[in-house]
């Protein structure tokens, strides 16, 4: 999980160099502009150090520990680049130091998508050189416990380097970078698929006691299965050698997964199905081999490898090279099998998929079904060609009934409560920096009530212990996912993003919403830029003090006249105004397939309305804009209590104000919904 390659690189001055420093002050780094600026490292017990940079020069002593900490002022330094020299038995020199604003990003997959990932990726990289735009990019690690230092590099944006900046990022450093026209450094620290609580301290999470017993229940959890997964092996070594089930020694994958291997002998064979039936056999080492086109939507990436449900154990090969494997030591063999390739791992065109399975006890087969069967949604169901690398002889009825059954997938260590704050968030705390901005909460969206108090515990948890205060603190709004709802329902997305907009209460906090963006059918969706500004706009006009519109509009105010609602806004800088809706849609943008647009309420000015009478029984409503207010009423509801915008997983609405930024869900009601019950401790 971790490298010292950086850290051989500056330590590379004298083999026995006692002076050292963390990766994050490694070679085209940027430092904070202000007027404290910790820098700190690793020198001989009691060792007296100086740091200097710019013509400055500090000094410390190294504790009983070799621990030493000191810090700069660089309130009135200029953007450099400059040398950082760190002097003690030995000389460190790191180049190309920057000083100006930095930035850290963080959350899950949304903030660590790549730049090379999305849509316009080839001409945003080409166009990209910018040596006062840089990003630290660590080698991602967990732990149980917290970590002193994180590896990485830092690098410059430009065509080299920028495809695998995260696109969020970069487009928000882009933009404040070109405002301020000093440097900007983004610190990236995020992690797929992992909920807040994983990015909180056991301190903070102890101060709640529900959030305390979930992640205790959850740690339990995950060391059960490590436990678990200990006898399975143990049993399964016995079974194997009890029955003489351990077949010859691998072959060379690459006689049967490379693309120039010969298909000689091999067989045709429709999958799903099973490999017995099919004249293949039923137990032993089987591969099955076929073509596969990449159009250049799909080599945008990452591409899911979807194989449904496989009895056994399996090996995955794009073009010769292992993507995934489920193995008796790994466990998960009783999971759907989902493997994925990063972006840079293929090109638009032809490619050889090749799938060893091994079924030790019989019952060789794919089983699908069809629709779990895919790359990306494209069907891999038809026919495939077939090899036995070799067979076993028919199990016995004991052998039969001794076979351990496989262990379902691993909990994933990243969603362990702590663990990532522990790898990496700890090492990089005390890093002088401006402002967080934050990408997360798909992962929550089962417990969006909870997450009302495990978000904003987060944020105060890192800004007690960064060291810089009530740091601006700006985070993304989840956009549309899921299915277009005909009707008004709940929603947990809708549920999560009301946690989120509540967390504003929390001073210099600042959200962007997103309802406008986002695809149906695909939680990653690929236009990343807009996400980038609008967070880019909190940053200027909030934490940089520039005159320009960082929010749309916000619900304010609710009135009840006769039938209608009238609801006003704030936030409607040019006016209140409606964006015209397509007809059709695309649910993921990497597929061609489109869908009708159905409106709600067709008849209506402005579109994503509902409201409800004392039953409770919500319908779509006609709305109107009326100067700053939206005035609401709908068929058959005499008396409306409440109402809702954009309340759903994937809404159909289109209020903006004339700055062009989408006006934020809400709803005046506080009925029970789905998540309310939901606590965290569930198996990660």
């Amino acid at each position: 999980m971790r490298t010292a390659a950086l850290a051989a690189c500056l330590l590379a001055v004298s083999a026995r160099a006692d002076v050292a420093l963390p990766a994050l002050f490694g070679p085209h780094c940027v430092l904070q502009r202000g007027p404290r600026v910790p820098i700190w490292g690793q020198a001989a017990p009691h060792e007296p150090v100086t740091v200097s940079i710019g013509g400055q020069s500090v000094q410390a002593e190294a504790d009983d520990r070799g621990r030493w900490r000191t810090a700069l002022d660089l309130a009135d330094a200029g953007p450099g680049p400059f040398e950082l020299v760190v002097t003690g038995r030995n000389r460190l020199v790191v180049p190309d130091v920057a000083i100006g604003e930095v930035w850290v990003c963080s959350g899950q997959s949304n903030m660590d998508w790549s730049v090379a990932r999305t849509r316009g990726a080839a001409a945003t990289i080409a166009a990209s050189a910018n040596p006062d735009l840089r990003v630290f990019t660590p080698v991602r690690q967990f732990s149980d416990h917290p970590l002193d230092s994180i590896e990485g590099q830092w690098q410059r944006a430009g065509p080299d380097a920028t495809g695998g900046f995260p696109a969020v990022g970069y487009w928000f450093g882009r933009d404040v970078q070109a405002a301020l026209h000093r440097p900007v450094g983004l610190v990236h620290l995020s992690w797929g698929g992992s909920p807040v609580e994983s990015w909180t301290s056991q301190a903070a999470l102890d101060t709640d006691p529900e959030l305390k017993a979930g992640a205790a229940r959850v740690l339990a959890q995950y060391r059960q299965y490590q436990k678990d997964l200990r006898a399975y092996v143990a049993a399964y070594d016995a079974w194997e050698k009890a029955y003489w089930r351990q077949g010859p020694a691998p072959a060379d994958p690459r006689q049967f997964a490379a693309p120039d291997a010969s298909t000689e002998g091999w067989q045709p064979v429709s999958l799903p199905g099973s490999l017995g039936e099919s004249g293949l056999p039923d137990a032993g080492a089987v591969w099955l081999r076929r073509t596969f086109t990449i159009t250049p939507q799909m080599a945008i990436g990452p591409l899911f490898i979807n194989l449904g449900i496989l009895r056994d154990f399996d090996s995955f090969y794009v073009n010769g090279v292992k993507v995934g494997e489920t193995s008796p030591q790994t466990g998960g063999a009783a999971s759907p099998r989902t493997y994925y390739m990063e972006v840079n791992a293929v090109r638009p065109g032809p490619v050889t998929l090749a799938l060893r399975l091994v079924a030790p006890a019989g019952g060789a087969a794919v089983m699908g079904p069809d629709t779990a069967f895919n790359i990306d949604t494209v069907t891999l169901a038809g026919t495939w060609l077939a090899k036995p690398e070799y067979a076993l002889p028919e199990l016995s009825a004991d052998g039969r009934a001794a076979y351990p059954a496989p262990m379902a997938a691993a909990p994933y260590p990243f969603r362990v409560p702590t663990w990532l704050f522990n790898g990496m968030i700890h090492p990089a705390l005390g890093y002088a920096m401006r402002g967080v901005v934050w990408y997360q909460g798909e992962d929550n969206a089962p417990r969006a009530f909870q997450y009302r108090k495990a978000f904003p515990l987060m944020i105060e948890d890192w800004r007690r212990r960064w060291g810089e205060g009530a740091f601006p603190f700006y985070f993304c709004q989840l956009p549309k996912f899921g299915p277009v709802a005909a009707q008004p329902q709940d929603s947990l997305w809708a549920e999560l993003r009301e946690a989120q907009t509540r967390t504003l209460a929390l001073p210099h906090t600042g959200e962007a919403v997103l309802i406008d963006l986002g695809e149906p059918g695909d939680i990653h969706p690929r236009n990343k830029i807009p996400v980038g500004d609008r967070l880019a706009r909190l940053a200027l006009a909030r934490t940089y003090g520039m005159k320009i519109v960082d929010s749309g509009p916000v619900f304010a105010g609710m009135t009840v006249e006769g039938d209608a609602l009238r609801i006003r806004f704030r936030h409607t800088e040019g006016g209140l105004v409606v964006h015209a809706l397509p007809s059709s849609y695309r649910p993921m943008t990497v597929v061609a397939l489109t869908r009708p647009l159905v409106l709600p309420a067709p008849d209506s000015q402005v579109q994503g309305f509902a409201v409800c009478g004392p039953d409770r029984r919500w319908v779509w409503a006609d709305a109107t804009i009326d100067g700053s207010d939206v005035v609401v009423r709908a068929p058959g509801i005499a008396h409306p209590q409440a109402v809702r915008y954009a309340w759903a997983d994937s809404p159909v609405c289109n209020l903006f104000n004339g700055a062009g930024l989408p006006a934020a869900p809400f709803r005046t009601d506080d009925y029970p919904g789905l998540s309310d019950a939901v606590k965290f401790g569930f198996t990660p």
